[in-house]
C-alpha cells in the first residue's frame, strides 16, 4: 500500500509555473489549516528554476502528527493554476479515484472529465484567470483558484484562509485577493 494513504491525511499536488504563486497558495493554505489546529507538511518542487518553468508544490494536512515524508505520489486533491500546463500534463494522473481535481480554465467539469479520462471523484472549474483579470488587473490566479480547492474540498473553512491572505498582504493587495476568493467560492463549477 501507498504511504499517501495514510490514515487521516489529505494531499495536496499543486501545478503552475514559476512566478504564479504556487509555492504562495500552498503555503496559505498550510498556514490556514495550522491555525484551525491541523498538522501540515507544505514543500516544493522546483525544475530549473526560473520564471514560467513548470513548478510542483506539496502539502499535507492532518489532525494527527503526520510521519511521511516523501513526495505526494498519490494525492487526494490536485490544483492546476495555470491553464496551459493543461496542454502538456495529465493533471489527473496519480490522482485517487475519488479525489478531487481543482483547474483554472474555461472549460466545464464534464468537458475535463472528457478530456483526461477521469471518471470519479470531484472536478472543479474556476475561469481564476479572468477573476485575476478583473478584480486585480494582473494574472494573480493562484488565490481564486486554491480559493476554489478550499471550496470544494472543506478542509479548511474559507474565512480562515482569507485571514491568512489578510495577514500576508495587508492593504490594497490583500483586500483585493478578498474580492477575488469570494468571487471564485460563487462562480466554481463542480461536477
Amino acid at each position: 500500500m501507498s504511504m499517501d494513504f495514510a490514515k487521516g491525511i489529505t494531499a495536496f499536488r499543486w501545478h503552475g509555473r514559476g512566478g504564479q504563486g504556487v509555492v504562495t497558495s500552498n503555503q496559505m493554505l498550510g498556514k490556514a489549516a495550522l491555525a484551525e489546529g491541523n498538522y501540515i507538511q507544505a514543500f516544493p518542487e522546483f525544475g530549473p528554476e526560473r520564471t514560467g518553468a513548470p513548478v510542483r508544490a506539496f502539502l499535507r494536512i492532518s489532525k494527527e502528527p503526520i510521519q511521511v515524508y516523501a513526495q505526494v505520489y498519490i494525492p487526494d486533491v490536485v490544483v492546476c493554476i495555470d491553464p496551459t500546463l493543461l496542454e502538456v500534463l495529465n493533471p489527473a494522473e496519480g490522482l485517487k479515484a475519488d479525489g478531487t481535481l481543482v483547474l483554472n480554465t474555461e472549460s466545464s467539469p464534464k468537458d475535463i472529465r472528457d478530456q483526461f479520462g477521469f471518471k470519479g471523484g470531484k472536478v472543479v472549474t474556476v475561469d481564476a484567470s479572468t477573476i485575476a483579470m478583473e478584480v486585480m488587473g494582473r494574472p494573480f490566479y493562484n488565490m481564486p483558484t486554491m480559493a476554489a480547492a478550499v471550496s470544494a474540498t472543506g478542509v479548511v473553512d474559507i474565512d480562515t484562509v482569507i485571514g491568512e491572505v489578510l495577514n500576508r498582504y495587508p492593504g490594497k493587495v490583500g483586500d483585493l485577493n478578498k474580492v477575488a476568493i469570494e468571487r471564485a467560492v460563487k462562480e466554481a463549477q463542480i461536477g
